[in-house]
């Protein structure tokens, strides 16, 4: 381990806080110091969770080690199952728990709780979140289904004949990147297809509910990275085949609407259509052109990044410049995912080299967690969040998800609202210099304030030139009233000088050398779209001085409109 000051996973021991709060009637027992607790927070505060997790720590303090810190969890273990009543309790320590080597798990089966109690031994400083998560599901599942374990030899019965089939939905979990939303939309889809849903695990399940899993045809997993290890295994001793396609974007949902079709022989065909999905269209619709090779580099959980990244190649034309992961028990399918775009991975779990990728690589957009968000933004680089770990604003209150049909839909428009779409940018180019442009605040951030501010200087005074003869001198200018603002500039040959357009400053050599306009022409001009507006101006005053007009009307304004549109 490294000390740093971020990291994408926190130790394994938060992965089975996330199953445990995701669940109903399980309650997790920590062997923990004080000071181990702040993992609260990221249920409370971040996904706003209107109560604790079901977690009870021992908290023991520097003044307990010499004494009996055993004795300690079994107090907090045999108070926690008087409370709380659960139906199932997890065991563990956390990663200076572990120091001690109380054993958690002996502890707490020497108690003979009349409930199951699930022994974790994570190795919190080998192990990370999601591979805590991934093992906490697992064991919690085999602990349950122990009594029903098929005898060797025995087969699956098959369905009865008009019985609907079904299914569990595994892998959801609490801190989840859109978890809950997600479940919403592919349960909508499965019950559409007429698969009923027996269970969904870990989020909203309880251990009766995980007692029922073997009772299901099949198993979907959406997140391999939380739910593969436990759906091998239910294969391996049930019998049930699992999904494989996770059903990110649109090719890949109508590729699981199949896998799943054929799982439960049932027609996919009416909806592998659904009317809601507008990602294609509007992803070829003529200003979306626009969006065809633009720079993209993903980073984040793997199975997420590869999902993503075919999204970002073969369904909206961006070129994929870089991809990585943070969760290394997926190295190998990234490294596959990386060679197919022509780029090299990057597996790392420190942000600094995150960052100094992206830096290198220099991208359009960036699509990764809440950590490159903030990298994005140093580097004022276009950035959506696609994957945890994510911040409060990425558990939105509405229904936002990421998988299936109304899933793809939500990405197109997460990953194209940061950048300038094609209009846009052709009509910051047309009129990038028009002052009258300019003046309107900007989106662009930092650079467009230069643009602004240059813009508010030429809007403050209409540049009118006066050449004078060569032999004259440069003329000197005379103090300005507050608010003026005047450029004079000189050669050997010529002098140039600029007078504001509000009102005379100095005394003028020639009528022509003043032009004011008046109000009624000053509320015309307004009317006109913002972006030719400066040209307006311009074309309108060089009208009038080429004819010695003095006083700008309504009337030039059009006389000037009519002279140079001939």
């Amino acid at each position: 381990m490294q000390l740093t000051v971020w990291t994408y996973e926190g130790p394994a021991h938060v992965g089975a806080m996330r199953v445990a709060t995701a669940m109903q009637g399980v309650h997790y027992v920590l062997h923990a110091p004080q000071g181990d607790t702040y993992a609260d927070l990221l249920f409370t505060m971040i996904e706003r969770r209107a109560a604790r997790p079901p977690v009870t720590y021992t908290t023991f303090a520097a003044r307990d080690l010499g004494g009996d810190t055993a004795e300690c969890f079994k107090r907090a273990a045999r108070d926690a199952v008087a409370r709380y009543a659960p139906q199932a309790l997890l065991v563990g320590a956390s990663c200076t728990g572990e120091l001690i080597q109380d054993d958690p798990g002996g502890l707490a089966r020497a108690l003979n709780l009349p409930i199951p109690v699930v022994p974790l031994e994570l190795s919190s400083y080998q192990r990370r979140e999601h591979w805590g998560a991934a093992e906490t599901f697992y064991q919690l599942t085999r602990a349950i289904l122990a009594p029903k374990l098929p005898k060797p030899g025995q087969t699956r019965p098959p369905r009865a004949p008009g019985v609907a089939p079904s299914c569990n939905i595994l892998g959801s979990l609490a801190l989840g990147f859109r978890h809950r939303d997600d479940i919403v939309e592919i349960r909508r889809l499965l019950e559409a297809l007429g698969i009923r849903i027996n269970v969904v695990a870990p989020l909203g399940a309880t251990p009766a509910d995980l007692a029922r899993l073997p009772d299901a045809d099949f198993n979907v997993v959406l997140y391999p990275e939380i739910a593969g290890q436990t759906a091998s295994w239910l294969a391996r001793s049930f019998a049930q085949p699992a999904t494989k396609v996770i059903p990110v974007g649109v090719g890949a949902t109508r590729e699981f609407i199949a896998e799943v079709a054929a799982l439960a022989g049932v027609d996919p065909a009416p909806v592998l259509n659904d009317p809601a999905l507008r990602q294609p269209w509007y992803s070829r619709s003529v200003d979306s052109t626009y969006l065809t090779g633009k720079r993209v580099f993903l980073f984040g959980e793997a199975n997420r990044v590869i999902a993503c990244a075919r999204i970002a190649a073969r369904e909206l034309g961006f070129t994929v410049v870089g991809l990585g992961a943070y969760n290394r028990e997926f190295a190998r399918e990234v490294r596959a995912a990386a060679a197919l775009y022509g780029v090299e991975p990057l597996i790392t779990d420190d942000y600094l080299e995150v960052e100094a990728k992206i830096a290198e690589l220099h991208p359009e957009l960036v699509l990764g967690t809440q950590m490159e968000r903030h990298t994005a933004k140093r580097l004022a680089i276009p950035c959506a969040v696609i994957s945890s770990p994510a911040h409060v604003q990425d558990f939105p209150a509405r229904y936002s998800p990421q998988m299936g049909f109304e899933g793809a839909n939500v990405l197109f428009d997460t990953w194209v609202h940061p950048l300038m779409m094609g209009l846009e940018e052709h009509l910051l180019q047309l009129f990038r210099e028009d002052f009258e442009f300019n003046d309107a605040p900007s989106h662009l951030g930092a650079a467009s304030g230069a643009m602004q501010a240059s813009g508010a200087e030429s809007a403050a005074s209409a540049p009118v030139a006066s050449a004078a003869p060569p032999a004259a001198a440069t003329a000197t200018a005379s103090p300005l009233p507050a608010g003026r603002d005047e450029t004079t500039s000189a050669t050997p040959a010529a002098a140039t000088t600029t007078v504001s357009t509000t009102a005379p400053t100095a005394a003028p050599t020639t009528a022509s050398d003043i032009l004011r306009w008046s109000a009624e022409a000053e509320q015309e001009l307004k009317k006109i779209p913002f972006f030719v507006r400066g040209k307006a101006r311009r074309n309108t005053e060089r009208y009038a001085s080429e004819r010695g007009v003095t006083l700008i009307t309504v009337e030039d304004l059009y006389d000037a409109k009519a002279h140079f549109g001939r």
